[in-house]
């Protein structure tokens, strides 16, 4: 067992010190199903609640990757370095969905997602440190992302309603201790660099917007951010419009600028558009789709879509998709196919896959692949990252069993088609 500095206990997958016994036999025979998977020899007929031969894909195995007893994990992001490492970060040591408490963390893998490290804290500020994000720069450097959240302070304004002992009222005596230079100077959208494989990281650099994976790397070595600005957002962006914004830095991080915004059709609220996320395509486009909350028929369930055929510049404006789900990663595969990863928090509660044939101007919905099942709504973010033999590692957070926290999950699964 790792105690975190945050005082949590954590228990990441197979790692040699574990001793909290509750989930062990889940984990054992989780590891050994995905052994065999791994190994060519028969996979079981259902995995995590779905079935583990698809149209369109094979699950290998669904495993828990980190767990905090007690404390809750919340919206990961998945990196497959140059050199065979997996990096995940997320925000972890959490009271809750909401608290003051949470702290960017990784963890790591050297052997194809079988096994992890305890995690390690990459970003802890008084704040609420939340969505984290990470990609690698073409010579080895990381740049993780994140914000920062005042959300909390709604629940406990009235003191005379916390009662002693609540976690709320730990969350009010935190908050009393937090200066207002510090809450105001803070509060943002944040990215840092680290240039020895994530032991040590510089200071952080303001963007202009945020999204929960983050940035993505382009062929020209540019940085992209495609993320929310919100005009008056935790009161620090003053004269900021709010839009889907456009950023790019070209010195790895080390500076953001605005280059544009997605535009939405007439009619529809910038408020409704969150969590975007892009990727570039193999011939040369850029996609990228939007998390949407709007009030149209079935609308607020589906995920939006906009092009750029100009590296960012410019943008077709939004427009729905088929796919039901929210938030999406999108990831382009060796072979150029496109895959976009979202949780649905409704009907059938899951992580869920499609895959676009053409660059990502259709996607293959009727061949939706699940990715794992569940049993509440409190679930999701994933992201995915290839491996070096073509199966997709993809991650997400949801609790491994009934009346416990959530943590960070893992599903390993293969295109087959």
């Amino acid at each position: 067992m790792y105690r975190g500095g945050g005082g949590g206990w954590y228990v990441c997958m197979e790692s040699d010190d574990v001793r909290n016994w509750q989930g062990v036999w889940a984990v054992i025979l989780g590891g050994l199903f995905g052994a065999m998977a791994a190994d060519g020899q028969e996979t079981p007929a259902e995995i995590r609640g779905v079935p583990s031969r698809q149209a369109r894909a094979e699950i290998v195995w669904t495993r828990v990757l980190c767990k905090q007893p007690g404390r809750y994990i919340g919206w990961p992001t998945v990196c497959a370095r140059a050199n065979g490492e997996l990096l995940a970060v997320f925000s972890g040591d959490r009271d809750g969905h909401v608290c003051p408490f949470g702290k960017v963390q990784m963890v790591r893998s050297a052997d194809g997602g079988a096994t992890w490290s305890p995690a390690v804290n990459i970003g802890n500020t008084p704040l609420d440190d939340r969505d984290a994000g990470l990609v690698e720069l073409s010579g080895g450097d990381l740049v993780a992302s994140w914000f920062t959240s005042l959300a909390y302070t709604a629940s406990i304004r009235d003191r005379a309603k916390l009662k002693p002992g609540s976690p709320r009222f730990y969350w009010w005596l935190h908050d009393e201790k937090i200066p207002a230079q510090t809450k105001r100077d803070g509060l943002g959208y944040f990215t840092i660099r680290s240039s020895d494989g994530g032991k040590n990281w510089e200071a952080p650099v303001r963007t202009p917007g945020t999204a929960p994976h983050g940035p993505i790397v382009l062929k020209d070595g540019r940085l992209l951010y495609v993320g929310i600005t919100y005009s008056g957002h935790f009161g620090i962006f003053s004269g900021a419009a709010n839009e889907v914004s456009v950023a790019e830095s070209r010195d790895g991080a080390r500076s953001w600028r605005r280059i544009g915004a997605i535009p939405l059709p007439a009619g529809e609220k910038p408020g409704d558009f969150h969590e975007p996320h892009a990727v570039e395509t193999a011939d040369g486009r850029l996609v990228a789709q939007i998390r949407y909350h709007g009030k149209g028929q079935g609308a607020a369930v589906r995920l939006w879509q906009s092009e750029s055929a100009d590296g960012g510049q410019t943008w077709q404006p939004a427009r729905p998709t088929e796919l039901a789900g929210l938030p999406p990663h999108l990831l382009r595969l060796r072979s150029g196919k496109l895959v976009s990863v979202y949780g649905r928090r409704f009907g059938a509660f899951g992580e869920y896959a499609c895959i676009s044939d053409d660059h990502g101007r259709t996607w293959d919905t009727a061949n939706e692949i699940k990715l794992a099942g569940h049993f509440n709504s409190d679930l999701g973010y994933p992201a995915s990252a290839e491996l070096s033999d073509g199966s997709i590692l993809t991650v997400y957070y949801q609790a491994e069993n009934k009346g416990e926290m959530t943590g960070l999950m893992g599903t390993l699964w293969r295109v087959t088609k």
